[in-house]
């Protein structure tokens, strides 16, 4: 039977890509006379920055935050050669929020699924516990290294029991040699040796040991401490080497200069081996308990090694069993006590070290892949394909890699530039507020997704802009020339809203507390100005915008009072201008005409108002028949547009109107969870491929820009910032909707808010209380 696995592997350096190609090596059989491949197609998951020279084992890389690497994975193991997947879960080394792209793969998946869980969370955030809920409905069988993972899985994540198997983790078969041997290799000939080995972060706890050494070296001044691996990658991307040299300092404060050697290598494991042989006591000091499992320490009973550690959860269960002594939790104080009472008595070292090589024995690799193997028959024996029911709107092959090249090349350093001829930036129109404020929003849903730089680098451009803008009383001005000479005195209504919306998205999702403080300081300022706004998609606007404030600041009584308010408006033009045949709020379809239902679909979803809902879905529906209704989408054109009892302008169609309707498509799935939502949300975002009333892509492969519009003649090659901004924010949009493919179509409740209680609201009418959605736009 040939196996896939996925996971991070060499030469990448992790430990779970370690733990990954130990695993293919022990499921394949000793009397096996082939190569490794032959029995295994490994599918690496790439970081984004790093090429590794795989071994041709591996068949296929995913690379971390690309969402089409996922879905394609799925394929290829569905149309190769392997009956089963294997998949080894860690939230960290998949892309997306807490590692959310790997659902989809999952969903697409038709082969049985194993997962073998290196990280078990006590208490996890909505997402990471719907993630592991949603692996628990698809794979057949769920590893876990411990008994409390299997108490965890039942009691937090609801996995039934019959699901879980504890399979410990897997340690190499190397041949124990008498420590001299390996002491005198690393030239600790008479030298006891206390040892740590893993990457180094602040969790690890190794101030501890340090905190200890004098009490121990002033009894053992032979003693020598070993600090073996690099800085954890996460680490060196936020703090750099910080740790590392705070210990350093540490180190000399104590003066044990003689005693502390960092080693600072990712080693292979035949020399990790030979360093636990040459140590006298590992010790893991880590600072707290949640640890389900630990490579390292399993590594080092596996070598035979006498374990001194903190009581954390994989350690408290395993040397429970008289294999190695436990102290508290950054008490150096017993630390040193248990330290100096080993060293005095070798005879009770030894017997240690005896109890671990014995436990030891049965977590050779050889045993534990036998354990894997007979798992793997079990789960193909009762697998029954279930294709049917998995539900597949979007593809993700059709969706080309996110790049912000055009919008850095419309970008200096005053803002976004409005227009362009071609793909080049026309400095002569200068800039305005509307493109800036989605330049901001385009920038922090980049930044939301994948941490990136590039959006980081461009977000206080965009931002710096709008408080600029900002007048004394809080209204914005719009326009700037390119020598920087204001326009206007004050914009319209619909760059104030635009700019609320972009505000209140920064303020619930700031990347820091910079952003988030000044982002709150202009938005507030703008409040007073809330009440006076007349134009309708302008109010539309400022309600996204409050309702993003209102996920950060849930208790504003007053916002709330103002966000009902507004919304309240939005309906009496609906009743004041529709009837049967016309449900709309006005008695003309123009431009941003989905801006207007997205409102009160955004205010339903805080206030549970079910009037709101109501007339978000209606006038929902009758855009839709005007604009959906031969299979493609077909915004209402600007040269005349669409007045009641009148004729349908076909063009000019603007590139706006595509990205609000994805935007209100995507919204309603989220309220309402009706799976075709999504399809109409895709269907939609294909009229910047071709799928419009000319059959002709405005997406630009070579620039990564949007030409500007669909005229009666053809493509308007133009490619400015509005269209272009439209493009960004409708393609991660729909890059957040693939996150969410595995519950399409499976919850047939409306769902309104996570809790409406939260929220007060005067004209708040039933509600019903269930989750709000974590993917938000």
């Amino acid at each position: 039977m040939k196996i896939a696995l996925i996971g991070t592997y060499p030469p990448r350096q992790c430990g779970i890509g370690t733990f990954t190609r130990n695993l293919a090596r022990s499921i394949v059989p000793k009397n096996h006379k082939g190569s490794l491949e032959s029995l295994v197609d490994v599918v690496a998951i790439n970081n984004n920055l790093t090429q590794y020279n795989y071994a041709p084992e591996v068949k296929f890389i995913i690379v971390q935050e690309d969402q089409r690497d996922y879905t394609r994975a799925a394929d290829f193991i569905n149309f190769g050669e392997s009956r089963l997947c294997i998949l080894e879960h860690e939230f960290g080394i998949f892309g997306g929020e807490s590692g959310v792209y790997i659902l989809p793969f999952i969903h697409r998946l038709q082969v049985p699924l194993i997962v073998t869980f290196h990280t078990i969370l006590e208490h996890p955030n909505f997402l990471e516990k719907s993630i592991i809920q949603e692996i628990g409905k698809n794979a057949q069988k769920m590893v876990v290294m411990s008994k409390l993972g299997i108490e965890f899985l039942k009691n937090i994540y609801r996995i039934p029991e019959e699901k879980i198997s504890l399979i410990e983790h897997g340690v190499p078969e190397y041949k124990n040699s008498p420590p001299p041997q390996f002491k005198k290799k690393f030239n600790l000939k008479n030298r006891k040796v206390l040892f740590t080995f893993g990457l180094l972060g602040r969790n690890k706890g190794i101030e501890t040991v340090i905190n200890a050494l004098p009490q121990v070296v002033g009894k053992h001044p032979e003693v020598i401490y070993l600090i073996l691996g690099n800085t954890h990658p996460s680490v060196l991307l936020s703090t750099g080497e910080s740790y590392r040299q705070k210990l350093r300092l540490l180190v000399r404060q104590k003066k044990l200069e003689n005693h502390v050697y960092f080693i600072k290598q990712f080693v292979s494991e035949e020399i990790l081996f030979q360093y636990l042989s040459a140590a006298d006591i590992y010790v893991t000091p880590y600072i707290n308990h949640a640890q389900i499992t630990s490579g390292t320490l399993s590594y080092a009973i596996g070598a035979g090694a006498a374990v001194v550690s903190t009581p954390y959860w994989h350690a408290k269960e395993l040397l429970s069993q008289g294999i190695g002594e436990l102290f508290d939790f950054k008490d150096s104080d017993q630390l040193a006590d248990i330290l100096n009472d080993l060293l005095d008595h070798p005879a009770k070292l030894n017997k240690l070290k005896a109890r671990a090589l014995d436990y030891g024995k049965h977590l050779k690799w050889s045993l534990i892949g036998k354990q894997y193997l007979k798992l793997c028959n079990e789960a193909v024996e009762k697998y029954s394909p279930q294709v049917q029911g998995k539900t597949t709107f979007i593809d993700p092959a059709l969706i080309p890699t996110l790049s912000l090249n055009h919008l850095k090349r419309l970008t200096d350093d005053t803002g976004i530039v409005q227009h362009a001829k071609y793909g080049i930036p026309n400095l002569k129109e200068g800039y305005c507020l509307d493109d800036n404020a989605r330049a901001l929003f385009a920038a922090l849903m980049a930044y939301r997704r994948t941490k990136n730089e590039e959006a980081l680098e461009l977000m206080p451009v965009y931002f710096s802009y709008i408080h600029y803008m900002q007048n004394v009383k809080g209204t914005f001005r719009n326009f700037l020339s390119f020598d920087r000479r204001f326009l206007d005195e004050e914009g319209s209504e619909d760059a104030f809203g635009r700019t609320i919306w972009a505000l209140g998205y920064l303020i619930r999702f700031s990347p820091n507390d910079a952003y988030f403080q000044l982002g709150l300081e202009i938005f507030k300022k703008a409040s007073a100005n809330f009440e006076n706004l007349n134009s309708i998609r302008g109010i539309a606007n400022t309600i996204n915008g409050i309702c993003h404030y209102l996920h950060r600041f849930q208790s504003d009584e007053k916002m709330i009072q103002l966000l009902d308010k507004l919304s309240l408006s939005l309906v009496d033009q609906y009743y004041m201008h529709s009837s049967e045949d016309w449900k709309w709020f006005e008695d003309e379809l123009t431009y941003d005409n989905g801006i207007i239902p997205l409102a009160l679909f955004s205010t339903a979803e805080i206030t549970g108002n079910q009037q709101f809902l109501q007339v978000a879905e209606e006038s929902t529906k009758f855009l839709e028949g005007v604009t959906l209704k031969d299979g493609y989408f077909a915004p209402v054109g600007s040269n005349g547009w669409y007045p009641r009892n009148g004729k349908r302008a076909q063009y000019a169609q603007q590139a706006t109107d595509v990205m609000i309707m994805v935007l209100l498509y995507y919204k309603s799935y989220q309220v309402l969870k009706k799976k075709g939502y999504i399809k109409k949300m895709f269907q939609t975002f294909t009229w910047f491929y071709g799928e419009n009333d000319l059959r002709v892509p405005l997406f630009d492969h070579e620039t990564k820009g949007c030409c500007d519009g669909l005229e009666s003649y053809g493509v308007n090659r133009n490619q400015g910032a509005e269209s272009t901004l439209a493009y960004l924010i409708s393609h991660m949009t729909v890059l957040n909707a693939i996150e969410l493919e595995h519950e399409f179509g499976k919850r047939k409740k409306k769902i309104l808010v996570e809790d409406s209680s939260k929220y007060s609201t005067q004209t708040k009418t039933k509600v019903e209380n269930i989750k709000t959605p974590q993917t938000p736009v």
